[in-house]
């Protein structure tokens, strides 16, 4: 594609920001050494008038978490009619909201582990009966929007009640019947399956210590060792979410495989583009470089506008 302008949105005021200031560094240096003209912009204040004068040809939007990538942003983003990378304004909504989307995957026959939704702010004395008659403990607690796996605990009957308390800045929490087995990440890139990647974290599961941190020593395993139905099942299911949740360009969904089933616990609609990412290192194994993977979703963006 010919060498455009491309504005750089990053940072934000998310539980994520240092990875969305990551991802952003990540994708300009790349960008920069390919001949672009980048600017790298923060969600903030002056965020139009430095769109004005830099009249960006595509907007790369790198944020991560709430109002970057739940489709706040991109309500702002649709005003300025310049094409924007990743999901659309509902679709971000849909995918970042994990009580909705997962009763759209339930909709569509995608199995996905059983929940019950917490309202913080009502009376929570009978939590512990509820989740016993629900689903069982173990289970695993976490905000209903966030992402990168920020505020995630599993949880016995024993340690719940204290692990609710670290959440009690927020007002709905998700309660979700803790799947054990293998962590697997599949990639998709508009109408392809990419691929997928197992993950061996030496930590209890895959968190955000996990994921962005090297020390964490997370084994990376690609290609997976599943048969070929099975990863062709894993990929058919991930492309069926990519497609019900309206999704564009490129998502990752997290799954567990556990007892012959896979579980889709999520899909994530900007994933990182950091070192340790996992849908560039899909890429790379495919044979598609860091460049060209930027590349392509910048022309997704370009065409889906």
């Amino acid at each position: 594609m010919l060498k455009k302008k491309i504005l750089i949105l990053c940072g934000g005021i998310s539980k994520e920001r240092l990875i969305s200031l990551d991802t952003g560094k990540q994708v300009a240096k790349e960008l920069k050494k390919n001949h672009y003209k980048v600017l790298i912009c923060e969600p903030d204040k002056d965020l139009f008038r430095k769109i004005k004068l830099f009249k960006p040809n595509i907007i790369f939007n790198a944020l991560h978490g709430q109002f970057g990538e739940d489709g706040y942003i991109q309500t702002i983003l649709e005003t300025q009619k310049i094409p924007y990378t990743h999901s659309g304004v509902i679709a971000s909504s849909i995918a970042m909201d994990k009580e909705i989307s997962k009763k759209i995957f339930l909709k569509h026959k995608i199995l996905t582990p059983k929940y019950i939704k917490l309202d913080q702010k009502k009376n929570k004395i009978n939590i512990i009966k509820n989740i016993e008659k629900k689903l069982k403990f173990p289970v695993v607690i976490k905000p209903i929007n966030e992402g990168s796996s920020v505020h995630v605990y599993i949880c016995t009957k024993n340690n719940i009640i204290k692990n609710l308390r670290k959440l009690k800045i927020y007002d709905q929490i998700l309660i979700e019947k803790f799947i054990p087995g293998r962590e697997i990440q599949v990639a998709i890139m508009g109408r392809k399956k990419l691929g997928a990647i197992e993950l061996k974290p030496k930590r209890k599961f895959y968190d955000y210590e996990a994921k962005y941190n090297s020390k964490a020593k997370t084994q990376h395993i690609i290609p997976t060792n599943l048969s070929k139905k099975n990863l062709k099942k894993i990929l058919d299911i991930a492309y069926k979410a990519h497609k019900i949740i309206g999704c564009r360009g490129v998502t990752r969904s997290d799954f567990k495989y556990y007892n012959g089933k896979f579980y889709l616990l999520e899909i994530n609609t900007q994933p990182g583009m950091t070192k340790l990412s996992l849908v560039p290192e899909i890429a790379a194994y495919t044979g598609i470089t860091f460049i060209k993977l930027i590349e392509w979703i910048l022309r997704d963006a370009s065409i889906n506008r």
